[in-house]
């Protein structure tokens, strides 16, 4: 199956600040359909937080956003009906105790709109798991396979921004690639990919000209400042330290986008 065709994502000077400090910053991006872009961060690092904010799910504090068209936050809800989330902590993390039958049935529910025939298994294929049990417990589903379900409830919205977080997170190198793999596929298939991670080693497994990063995710007041670009435009050169607490602070920042309601809260995929 081919899948829309993807959204053209521009960011100059992104930043998000909070009052323990900068989440990231100076991010400058052009992600054109059918591209897979990587940014890389350690835990803490932002990752999630920016994820968020080009699907219009977080409110950065400064510099210009748009997605499709749409001018970020002030039409989030027009970029958010057109992008959907990997799994991520926090934010849509799957119930242990569901069966993959019934997160799959939520996922349709969520769309809104009338599914075609057949979505569900052609998700399932697309995200590289056509075989799954789904009367499995999700409890009881390996870590690459909740990482995939992840993708294809992502890819159930029929999305043309696919956001997927943390892909090397809890996986050995070969599963990693693995991911990484279906990844470039779907953004080879139209979409556009933005996705995050720690160690970017398997992502060369993959290596092409679709395949753009892994860029440092900053946390430096001063990035972007200066003649060097921070982001897509320039080579990574920086790694940047874990915060304490980020699972937390990623939290307290979903909820205050939530309360600044209107076009600018979160939703679901």
């Amino acid at each position: 199956m081919r899948w829309a065709t993807g959204a053209r994502v521009r960011a100059e000077g992104l930043a998000l600040t909070t009052g323990e400090g900068p989440v990231y910053t100076g991010v400058d991006l052009t992600a054109r359909p059918g591209t897979l872009t990587v940014f890389q961060a350690d835990s803490g690092g932002g990752r999630s937080a920016l994820l968020l904010s080009l699907t219009g799910r977080m409110r950065p504090t400064t510099g210009s956003l748009y997605v499709d068209g749409f001018t970020l936050p002030r039409q989030a809800r027009k970029v958010r009906r057109l992008s959907s989330l990997g799994l991520m902590d926090d934010v849509n993390a799957l119930e242990e105790r569901a069966r993959v039958r019934e997160h799959l049935t939520e996922a349709v529910m969520l769309r809104n709109r009338p599914a075609p025939r057949g979505l569900v298994d052609q998700a399932l294929d697309a995200a590289d798991v056509p075989d799954i049990d789904r009367g499995s417990l999700t409890k009881d589903l390996t870590m690459l396979e909740r990482r995939r379900l992840g993708v294809a409830l992502a890819l159930i919205a029929e999305p043309r921004l696919l956001a997927v977080d943390d892909v090397d997170g809890g996986l050995g190198p070969g599963h990693q690639a693995d991911l990484w793999g279906t990844l470039a596929r779907l953004a080879e298939e139209g979409i556009t990919v933005v996705a995050t991670c720690a160690d970017a080693d398997e992502l060369e497994e993959v290596r092409g000209p679709l395949v753009k990063g892994p860029f440092p995710i900053e946390q430096d007041p001063d990035a972007g400042s200066g003649d060097g670009k921070k982001g897509p435009e320039a080579a990574a050169t920086t790694e940047t330290p874990a915060p304490a607490g980020s699972r937390s602070r990623l939290t307290a920042l979903l909820r205050r986008s939530e309360h600044r309601g209107g076009d600018r809260g979160t939703s679901q995929t």
